[in-house]
């Protein structure tokens, strides 16, 4: 498993729990409550499907900034440019 992949796996969970608060205040705070028997399940679909990309384009700037760290301390040579 690469860093980027065990990163994204760290970060998935927690960008679908602030998707999910999100447009769970969305449901409940319009009258979308009405129909809150199918919107919360949508909800819940929704976030799961939109925080995996999320995680995946957060965990090399999550990265980066570790690498860059280390760099100034000493313990990893210079980073190499993309």
């Amino acid at each position: 498993m690469s860093n980027r992949t065990a990163i994204t796996l760290l970060i998935y969970g927690m960008a679908q729990a602030v998707l999910f608060g999100a447009g769970l205040i969305l449901v409940v705070a319009t009258p979308l409550s009405s129909h809150a028997a199918y919107s919360i399940p949508a909800v819940v679909l929704i976030s799961a499907l939109i925080s995996a990309p999320l995680a995946w384009k957060i965990a090399p700037v999550l990265r980066a900034r570790h690498q860059r760290r280390l760099a100034r301390e000493e313990k990893l040579g210079s980073p190499t440019p993309n």
